[in-house]
């Protein structure tokens, strides 16, 4: 029999107004920075105390056979591994392997930097309710998936149903792309067990009525590309003769992507787009409209790229960008002289296709960019790093209709599923390692939420369904 919707909903309701948005008015307010924004994250202690809150609010659950660790690896940011055993008559049969079958939860603890531009009584660690959201950093990406997770496993237990053995993981390194995780999923070793279900709570959703499914994350391949010509600066009298090392440096870029159209020019970083991920986008098209691109804070009169809204909604998820997200050797406006600079530099970031090589693909960039440069410039890249994206398996019989029954049961709406333009590693890491694994790809992160930006926001009722939505996949998992 299916969980019990309405009771469901109002216990999961309950635990969130009760104990988990005051925890999380807490969780915001720490500055724990992911790794690669504060080297000193350890000295510094910030992600200690987050790992320390969530913790013990973990050992605090009513889950039958819940156990909590902080699993540490030296050098590496810390791991809560929380392992529940098969629970319910569906949940506890015998499996016909040793190991036993289980559902990995997925989440993280550690958040972007501060950002400027948030809104006049707003901050990254100040938060702050203002009706059904809660504003400030790591809220949404991804403090909330810890409660999410345990208390849909809560859920379960409650009200009669059954799950398979769940681990649930929460890391700290995934702002830096996850450089520790793999080592622990290493040292967890057979403690992994048998996994036949992957639920990530780190993605977005399309709207906040309904429950949304990734089912596909671009990769992400990212590099320091700078250009020097000269020893030292000059009067800039001397051009005319001294090139511009800026100059320079947007030709180079123009190897790598139209200047008019945004079209990435190099066949390494294309892949093509599968029917059914065409046929996906044209229904959340279907479902978003104008919505695709309104959710953004365009400026003015700025306008998106032109196309279709599912044209958009592949561009986002399928096609290759190029963004330039940092720059050296440009002093501010106020501090420019007249002078011909030595070198510039800046940080180059392209978003990949799910099935895209990144390796391959860094690797044909860096040939294009560094070859035969203008003028006998020293070209160099640096920095350079790869992570390939990830696009689902095909779904099993039993997962379509069971997450359809959650968005139903949640939401009272049906479910829909996208693609996301963002790259979770974690996920390319889990699909090799597990091939015959479902996966259930989730998040909060909807219009307007604004993650690693300023006032980002957690939608609290989209939490709560999520949470209520995974207890009722969890419970059809353990009776296929």
């Amino acid at each position: 029999m299916p969980l019990p919707a309405a009771e469901l909903t109002a216990f999961v309701v309950d635990r969130w107004d009760t104990t988990v948005v005051p925890l999380l008015h807490d969780y915001i307010a720490i500055p724990n920075v992911s790794p690669a924004f504060d080297p000193a994250w350890d000295e510094h202690g910030h992600m200690q105390t987050a790992v320390t809150l969530l913790e013990e609010w973990a050992r605090a659950q009513e889950i039958e056979g819940l156990t909590v660790e902080v699993a540490t690896l030296p050098g590496r940011t810390p791991l809560i591994v929380m392992e529940v055993p098969a629970h319910g008559e569906a949940g506890a049969r015998a499996d016909a392997g040793e190991a036993p079958d289980t559902v990995l939860l997925y989440g993280h603890l550690d958040k972007q930097p501060p950002m400027v531009g948030w809104r006049d009584g707003l901050g990254p660690w100040s938060p702050v309710l203002a009706g059904d959201r809660l504003y400030g950093r790591g809220g949404a990406d991804d403090g909330y998936s810890i409660f999410a997770a345990l208390t849909a496993i809560e859920a379960v237990q409650r009200f009669g149903g059954g799950h398979r053995r769940c681990l649930v993981v929460i890391e700290a390194s995934e702002e830096s792309g996850s450089p520790d995780l793999e080592a622990h999923v290493d040292a967890l070793g057979e403690r992994l067990g048998a996994v036949s279900l992957v639920v990530c709570l780190d993605s977005g959703c399309g709207t906040y009525d309904r429950l949304w499914t990734t089912t596909s994350l671009r990769g992400l391949a990212g590099f320091t590309l700078s250009v020097r010509l000269l020893t030292e600066g000059v009067h800039s009298g001397a051009s005319g003769i001294v090139p511009s090392t800026f100059r320079v440096l947007r030709q180079l870029l123009d190897r790598l992507e139209d200047v008019d159209t945004g079209e990435v020019r190099l066949p390494a970083f294309h892949t093509p787009i599968p029917d059914e991920r065409v046929t996906q986008a044209a229904a959340a098209a279907a479902v978003l409209g104008d919505g695709i691109w309104q959710r953004f804070p365009f400026a003015g009169g700025a306008r998106p790229v032109g196309g279709s809204p599912a044209e958009l909604l592949l561009n986002a998820t399928w096609r290759p960008a190029v963004e330039v997200i940092g720059a050296d050797g440009l002093p501010s406006i106020e501090d420019a002289g007249n002078v011909l600079r030595p070198v510039t530099a800046v940080n180059v970031s392209v978003r990949l296709p799910p099935t895209c090589d990144a390796s391959a693909a860094l690797a044909a960039a860096t040939e294009a960019v560094t070859a035969d440069p203008p003028y006998g410039a020293t070209v160099e890249v640096q920095g350079d790093w790869a992570a390939t994206g990830w696009n689902a398996p095909p779904t099993a019989d039993w997962l379509a209709p069971a997450i359809e029954a959650a968005s139903q049961a949640a939401f009272g709406q049906p479910a829909a599923a996208m693609g996301e333009g963002g790259t979770i590693p974690f996920m390319a890491m889990l699909g090799q390692r597990f091939p015959d694994a479902q996966f259930l790809v989730l998040g909060v992160l909807g219009p307007g939420s604004n993650a690693h930006g300023p006032n980002e926001f957690l939608d609290v009722p989209m939490a709560k369904g999520i949470s209520a939505a995974v207890a009722h996949v969890l419970d059809a998992h353990a009776r296929r």
